[in-house]
């Protein structure tokens, strides 16, 4: 069957799927999915799996993919992160058959992802994408698809999205955030870079950012002219926002508890921050039940603290308690599924500024190390509590030697000079051993010789042993005398 492109692919394989979830680290597993797919989802995409390690084990394979699909969660898009070709074709190649397309994620702006070198730290890698995702768009039966942000240049962001839809990226998912809007400052997603790009190419486009309501999705798809509008943090507060709908957390919490008592095995840590985001607003009143929900170690203590934040709600809609009192950022009574608003990013300087401005802000002493423990920081006095010796003196802190071939602290009774990696090297090339490591190669080569040779001697005694032993002819037999 020859493999669908562009519009064709959305429209026949993705069923023209306009409200799509969007692709969440521990978040988007198998039972969230088909909560969401219940309550409007048309599309939904698995949390991104790392292509080196799916390749390399066969458990991350079976946990995060194999076993995490079903019949109902279709159309299905597995993403991954990668920053090799051929190790992201592999990956991809493994995966194909359980989905109906390949995502690559450009789009991550975490600091493991800059640490592992994927994502968004990608973007200005063209050369490389560009060799990722055509390799990809001949080695793979499905289509490949990425997730992008923009750059904060309408025009770069637009070049940037023709060279991925020249390569074979067959549709494109725009998040209108840069690389640098994230945490306290993700502020607002720019849809005028997704109309741009959506008049740019030629392959359907999703837009991510700024979806907290279906009233958004509608705007948002009127507004830019794409063909879907991906949801993550909105989703995960309301997976009912594509339905139109904000039900009581309590009906959602419970539906998905359902959802995972069928479809097991899901991790308790998936399970536990959902609820964490479901019961977001009520959690900060009832602050003793978000301890409990921290702290319980399975599946039913869960439901448990679930089904009590459900009372303590019920009873203050009893009371009529709550009711009408939105709060900043808060327009819903906090037991209703609402999305969560962002604080806006505090100016530079607003943190340190004393609220009375005839008063100075002091600087906190220099710690000395002469002083009491109160002028250590927390984690310092910690510290100092394991170990009454700890010294936080920088000056006083032993000087370590560097190991010769690689920089790290030597050991200090090592016979080559070299830190324990090193030395293990090199003792196992020379047969030597090394008391300051503990390694005993020598030593174990000589025990080993020495068997070897008492082996030999013990079986050269038994074989002398097995020889017959040679007899005397017999005696001449004498006549008979007559």
């Amino acid at each position: 069957m020859e493999k669908l492109q562009g519009f064709d692919f959305w429209k026949t394989t993705l069923k023209g799927a306009r409200y799509v979830v969007a692709p969440m680290v521990d978040q988007s597993e198998l039972a969230w999915r088909l909560l969401s797919r219940r309550h409007g989802a048309e599309l939904c995409y698995t949390p991104m799996l790392h292509a080196q390690v799916f390749v390399r084990d066969v458990n991350y394979r079976r946990e995060n993919l194999y076993s995490d699909v079903s019949p109902e969660d279709r159309p299905l898009i597995a993403q991954f992160c990668a920053n090799d070709p051929e190790v992201f074709v592999q990956a991809a190649l493994m995966a194909q058959d359980y989905c109906d397309a390949i995502d690559l994620n450009l789009g991550c702006p975490q600091m493991i992802a800059k640490r592992g070198h994927y994502g968004v730290f990608l973007q200005d890698e063209w050369e490389l994408l560009e060799k990722m995702i055509k390799l990809a768009n001949e080695k793979l039966s499905v289509p490949i698809t990425c997730k992008i942000r923009v750059f904060p240049e309408i025009e770069k962001t637009v070049r940037y999205a023709r060279m991925l839809e020249k390569a074979g990226c067959q549709l494109l998912t725009v998040h209108g955030r840069t690389k640098d809007q994230k945490g306290a400052l993700t502020g607002i997603a720019s849809w005028v870079h997704i109309k741009a790009v959506r008049e740019a190419v030629n392959i359907p486009v999703f837009a991510n950012g700024n979806i907290q309501h279906l009233s958004d999705v509608q705007r948002c798809m009127e507004e830019t002219g794409v063909q879907g509008v991906m949801s993550a943090e909105g989703n995960l507060h309301n997976p009912a926002l594509f339905e139109g709908c904000s039900p009581p957390v309590w009906e959602m919490a419970e539906e998905y508890l359902e959802v995972v008592k069928k479809h097991t095995p899901c991790s308790l840590s998936f399970v536990r921050a959902h609820l964490f985001k479901l019961w977001h607003h009520t959690l900060q009143i009832h602050q003793d039940l978000r301890e409990d929900l921290a702290k319980v170690k399975n599946l039913e203590g869960l439901a448990e603290v679930s089904r009590q934040l459900k009372e303590r709600c019920q009873e203050e809609i009893a009371k009529g308690a709550g009711d009408a009192k939105p709060s900043a950022g808060r327009p819903l009574p906090h037991w209703i599924c609402q999305p969560y608003v962002r604080p806006p990013p505090k100016e530079p300087g607003s943190e340190n500024t004393p609220k009375n401005p005839e008063v100075k802000a002091s600087k906190r002493a220099l710690e000395d190390t002469d002083s009491t423990s109160d002028s250590l920081s927390k984690n310092k006095q910690k510290k100092k509590a394991r170990n009454p010796n700890k010294n936080f003196c920088p000056e006083q802190k032993p000087k370590y030697i560097k190991c010769e071939q690689c920089g790290n602290p030597k050991g200090n009774k090592c016979v080559f000079n070299l830190c324990r990696g090193c030395c293990k090297k090199a003792a196992y090339k020379a047969v030597a051993d090394c008391p300051g490591h503990g390694l005993r190669f020598k030593t174990k080569a000589l025990k080993l010789q020495a068997a070897e040779t008492e082996k030999s001697q013990v079986n050269g005694r038994a074989s002398i042993q097995e020889e017959p032993p040679s007899t005397p002819p017999d005696p001449p037999v004498a006549q008979a005398v007559a």
